[in-house]
């Protein structure tokens, strides 16, 4: 059962970006005010959705049954994939075109039905390079499955690559080889005479093959952990730069919402100063009506019978 914060959380991310970021400080205020500290931790947290996200959103929160139907058609598309069914592989590559083809059609007019301004301006190939990518990565399907998304995503290929297997002959076959030989000539079977310069060239390849085989795990080991080290840094970068990208749209939210507060005051102050002039004419209309009655006064008094 969704929690009242759940609800708001679930409209911020329905409504147009522009107004996220004051709808997220409304409504952590709200949930100061009601002192609820787990609510105002997790309206924190929220980050500000590009409108390419935005319209995937919306798919996600208005029209969940159609991001199943991708899903669906996603794993039908790597199981025949990993069968190296052509046919089926080529039809289900036709249906993965329609359907993200009609759902970027149908993000297109729920954000219309929002905000008919944004009809002309709609980022519509990163939403199809976003669902494409979801078709591809359970893990992004995941995410737009959740209505959240902040970033569009994208996708170099599709599917998955079938490996053959194989497998590599080294010097311990070779080993063995010549081992089954030797019992095979010690059962009485055809016999394989072994000089002692082959056997020293065998002895001395195997032990190239251990020294080579321990060298490589070395240097595997050391690959691996250079390789975690890597990926770490790596999250930590990536981390770092959604962060700074976070504080830039906030702080372009922010802007945004200033200039538009500047705009409406520097139009109240010229509504203040026609008001001022306005009181000033009437002033000084004032101020000579008075002039005139005193003059007449005074005009009227000089005139007076003795």
């Amino acid at each position: 059962m969704p929690t009242a914060t759940d609800l708001v959380i679930r409209r911020m991310y329905e409504a147009p970006p522009d107004g996220f970021v004051a709808a997220r400080s409304a409504a952590i205020a709200d949930a100061r005010k009601a002192g609820d500290k787990e609510a105002v931790k997790r309206l924190t947290a929220l980050r500000k959705p590009t409108v390419a996200a935005w319209l995937v959103n919306l798919l996600a929160l208005r029209r969940p049954e159609l991001i199943d139907q991708l899903v669906e058609l996603a794993t039908a598309l790597r199981t025949a994939q990993r069968g190296l069914r052509g046919d089926e592989l080529r039809e289900l590559t036709n249906q993965r075109r329609q359907i993200v083809s009609a759902l970027v059609n149908e993000a297109r007019k729920l954000a219309v039905t929002e905000d008919r301004s944004m009809a002309g301006k709609l980022p519509l190939g990163e939403v199809e390079a976003t669902l494409t990518a979801a078709m591809a990565e359970p893990e992004v399907a995941a995410q737009v499955r959740t209505g959240r998304l902040i970033r569009a995503a994208t996708y170099a290929g599709f599917g998955e690559v079938p490996r053959p297997r194989l497998r590599l002959v080294t010097a311990e076959d070779e080993d063995e080889a010549g081992e089954e030989a030797e019992e095979a000539a010690a059962d009485g079977t055809e016999p394989t005479p072994i000089g002692t310069r082959e056997r020293a060239a065998r002895e001395r390849r195997h032990r190239e093959y251990q020294d080579r085989k321990r060298d490589l795990k070395r240097e595997l080991t050391a690959a691996q952990a250079a390789e975690a080290r890597a990926d770490e840094q790596l999250e930590k970068a990536e981390s770092a730069e959604r962060d700074a990208g976070h504080a830039v749209d906030d702080l372009d939210a922010e802007l945004a919402e200033l200039e538009r507060r500047r705009t409406e005051a520097q139009a109240e102050v010229a509504r203040r100063k026609q008001a001022r002039r306005v009181a000033e004419r009437e002033a000084a209309a004032a101020r000579r009506r008075v002039g005139d009655a005193e003059a007449a006064l005074d005009d009227l008094e000089a005139d007076a019978p003795d």
